[in-house]
């Protein structure tokens, strides 16, 4: 059975949608499927539309989990894998941005036994100047420091069971599903797709959440900002030793010592570095100190499901 892991914020127009395209695509092909919604604690009539179609469908399993408050995407997909009951799961955003039509292509792969197969972007969809350089240049850095492709990546990616019970058993508490599932390995291969418009409303990423996602995501996956401190010292060592030398061969040479300006601009910057360095470490360890608080990622308020009983 093939389960569709579908993260939902504010979706209560394209809860149905989402489940007509689905089944419209697997059912001439077969294929067994459920479709687990996730309500990340929306504020509008998600759950209660995702509830109304778990009584009334006919083909195809409905799961509907709802989080008590809202605990972002990153959780939303951990929940839904770790609910998910298929013999291979599907990651999609339920705006249906991700073409349904590419699953069967997907499935077919892993009856191949590729155990995950990635949706990457071939063409964006329409993204503003500053979505677009602030995504290459949030992607370039995490690729830089991880060593894996990230720009063209997205969350749609199938994953065989063994797979999503590897990722599931992950005990970290602020995890990265793009980053994680390529770190795990295993048999893989890529398929590209166009974003597609949105069926109905509004992205829900604003500026600030953007910055907090890409913040948190990097810091998650990778130690680089701490290495970049590291980096910076070195510099900044060589530059004193340079200008070290200068003022001693000055001094031996009984020329007065001048630039006041040059004293002041140095304890600025040598501040400045300090404050960042300081902000870094600051950061690391309050992801440490949320680590070994053990608080569950998400909690699960309430599952609906269109099996009885």
């Amino acid at each position: 059975m093939l389960s569709v892991i579908l993260p939902a914020y504010n979706e209560e127009g394209n809860i149905d949608v989402a489940y007509e395209k689905i089944r419209s695509v697997l059912v001439p092909e077969h294929i067994d499927f459920e479709l687990v919604f996730v309500n990340d604690g929306s504020r509008d009539r998600t759950f209660q539309e995702i509830r109304s179609l778990s009584e009334r469908v006919k083909e195809g399993r409905i799961v509907g989990l709802s989080f008590s408050r809202n605990f972002g995407k990153e959780a939303a997909i951990f929940s839904g894998l770790a609910h998910a009951t298929g013999d291979v799961c599907v990651v999609m955003d339920c705006d249906m941005q991700h073409p349904p039509e590419k699953l069967i292509e997907m499935y077919r792969l892993w009856e191949q036994g590729y155990e995950i197969i990635e949706g990457v972007k071939g063409y964006r969809g329409r993204e503003s100047i500053f979505y677009k350089g602030f995504a290459k240049l949030f992607y370039s850095l995490i690729s830089k420091s991880t060593g894996i492709e990230m720009y063209r990546s997205s969350d749609f990616k199938m994953l065989d069971r063994k797979v999503v019970d590897e990722y599931t058993s992950l005990t970290e508490r602020n995890i990265f599903f793009r980053a994680l599932s390529a770190w795990l390995g295993y048999k893989r291969i890529t398929v590209e797709f166009d974003v597609q418009e949105r069926v109905s409303g509004t992205t829900k990423w604003s500026i600030r959440s953007l910055v907090k996602y890409a913040v948190g995501s990097i810091t998650s996956f990778t130690t680089a900002p701490m290495q970049l401190i590291t980096i910076l010292g070195f510099l900044f060592l060589a530059f004193a030793v340079v200008l070290g030398a200068q003022s001693l061969v000055k001094w031996f040479a009984g020329n007065a010592l001048e630039g006041f300006t040059t004293v002041i601009l140095l304890l600025l910057i040598t501040g400045s570095l300090i404050m960042m360095s300081l902000g870094i470490i600051g950061y690391y360890l309050a992801r440490i100190y949320e680590e070994i608080k053990g608080r569950p990622r998400c909690i699960v308020d309430e599952i609906v499901s269109s099996e009885k009983g």
